[in-house]
């Protein structure tokens, strides 16, 4: 007799569910091009110097950003599409290449050139609304993560569709854990430690690549230069 695990084939069946896999696979992307934990270097370096209360104010201004910036080219994005004549393959692609270049970027444990500027950190801890710029965007919400929803709003036969509300929870829990990360970066950063948030900016970056491949895959494939199987 093959004994069978009943928790085993329940989560199995679960992740065949086209919403489970969907939004694991928006939730995960996005938040990995996020990454909130590889943001608290600058966040701290920023806020060098200010009381806790500005701290979190300024982690708050960036989740805010965020997730205004993300969510309004979720809700815009298939209309850039039409205006620009783009194809979802097209997307899936260029989407990818960002992708690869980011997470290679993040496997040696340093942010990628596109989402943090040479001098911004800097200029940053003397600006007000360092939270908005360039914390929230590009630091959170960087070219990776808006091409990222853009590619998955593409899947989404209209804005009434359930992909979008998975798209859009993944946009507000990626907030909000962003926001927590940064409000305790300096408790996150005791915790953890360098070489801690080191390794898992590694781990990160190489999910990033993988899921850039899969973007290659998902485009060649629509493009019929790849069999489906």
């Amino acid at each position: 007799m093959i004994w069978t695990n009943p928790a085993a084939m329940a989560l199995n069946e679960l992740s065949r569910a086209p919403l489970v896999r969907f939004s694991l696979l928006a939730l995960s992307s996005i938040f990995f091009l996020v990454d909130p934990f590889a943001a608290i270097p600058a966040f701290l370096a920023i806020t060098e110097g200010a009381d806790p209360a500005r701290r979190k104010r300024t982690a708050r201004k960036g989740a805010l950003t965020c997730f205004i910036v993300l969510t309004s080219f979720a809700l815009a994005g298939q209309l850039i599409f039409r205006l620009f004549g783009i194809t979802l393959p097209a997307f899936e692609i260029a989407g990818g290449l960002i992708l690869l270049l980011i997470g290679l970027d993040m496997l040696e444990a340093k942010r990628s050139p596109t989402q943090e500027a040479t001098g911004d950190t800097e200029e940053a801890s003397h600006k007000e609304d360092a939270g908005i710029v360039p914390l929230g965007i590009p630091m959170l919400a960087g070219p990776g993560a808006i091409s990222t929803v853009m590619v998955l709003v593409g899947q989404a036969p209209s804005l009434l569709h359930w992909e979008m509300g998975a798209i859009l929870g993944s946009i507000t829990l990626t907030s909000l854990i962003s926001y927590g990360v940064l409000a305790g970066a300096g408790r996150v950063r005791r915790v953890m430690g360098e070489t801690g948030i080191r390794v898992l900016v590694r781990v990160m970056g190489l999910l990033l690549v993988a899921l850039a491949m899969q973007f290659f895959v998902n485009g060649l494939t629509d493009l019929g230069v790849i069999a489906r199987s």
